[in-house]
């Protein structure tokens, strides 16, 4: 909880060489060293020396300490417009997360995607697929408010089925195909082998949702021939490109969040989420 934060530079230690009292700045969810050879390969997620921004550093408060903030924190180019900050908060976490899922899954020009989870992350995952060229985005949704949502992100096609009934209502919009890549964005078994059941055999699945108790049956795996690469997003090699675009508007992430409410009332926010009446909340002091 609370690992998605932008916030102003009120004091920066010794050692720190690109920040600057004053400066606003967007942080990735897990503390990177920036300097690792982990790091310098593009997946500062899993630095040696990375920590998880939750309950030892937590950012749902008026001020938090970011170790290694060279390597974790990027700033903006000067002091955002208010409307701008939503976009940005997303930045840290979701935006960052469904950008990986697509490129993981190597969404790209001409290609037909599908996104199996419609919460923040999967509507990110379109916006995502959507910027980096997809001509075709499908999304498995059953809620009124998150279609027409994914449908301004970019998506072109709605699926409320789910599990084998929603593989095979795919496979009829593409040709009995399946897709080229397939974003998995919420980590249960069924899922997992939605997705998997999804992709056409030289596809590629992106999978982002935190794994709970999945597990795919070998002789599957093997005769479907599709890739699968996921994990935790290495959002802090993304987050210059999404600022950017976040900053010359060519992109609207914040549009995710449809509830917004005073840090005090942070258990108000996790209730609406976990009831479907939010789908992403910002808090803000």
């Amino acid at each position: 909880m609370g690992h998605e934060y932008v916030g102003v530079v009120e004091e920066v230690g010794d050692e720190v060489s690109t920040l600057e009292v004053g400066d606003f700045v967007v942080g990735s969810f897990v503390i990177s060293c920036g300097t690792c050879e982990i790091c310098r390969e593009g997946h500062p997620s899993r630095c040696v020396r990375a920590i998880f921004v939750d309950g030892q550093i937590g950012t749902q408060a008026e001020k938090a300490r970011i170790p290694f903030a060279d390597g974790t924190l990027v700033k903006t180019p000067g002091m955002p417009d208010p409307d701008l900050i939503p976009s940005l908060l997303a930045a840290s976490d979701v935006l960052g997360t469904g950008w990986f899922a697509a490129d993981a899954a190597g969404a790209g020009p001409g290609q037909t995607v599908a996104v199996v989870g419609d919460g923040a992350v999967g509507l990110m995952g379109v916006l995502a697929a959507r910027q980096m060229g997809a001509e075709r985005i499908i999304v498995f949704s059953r809620h009124p408010e998150r279609q027409a949502l994914a449908r301004e992100y970019g998506a072109t096609d709605i699926i409320e089925a789910r599990g084998d009934e929603g593989v095979a209502a795919l496979k009829e919009l593409t040709g009995g195909l399946g897709t080229h890549s397939t974003i998995e964005a919420v980590g249960t078994q069924e899922s997992m082998m939605q997705a998997i059941r999804a992709t056409r055999p030289g596809g590629a699945v992106g999978f982002v949702g935190v794994s709970h108790d999945v597990q795919i049956p070998g002789d599957e795996l093997f005769f479907s021939a599709v890739h699968l690469h996921g994990g935790p997003a290495p959002v802090r090699r993304y987050l210059p490109e999404l600022i950017d675009l976040i900053w010359r508007r060519e992109i609207d992430p914040g549009k995710v969040f449809d509830l917004t409410l005073p840090l005090e009332d942070a258990a108000e926010g996790y209730a609406a989420m976990d009831e479907r009446r939010a789908t992403k909340v910002l808090l803000t002091l």
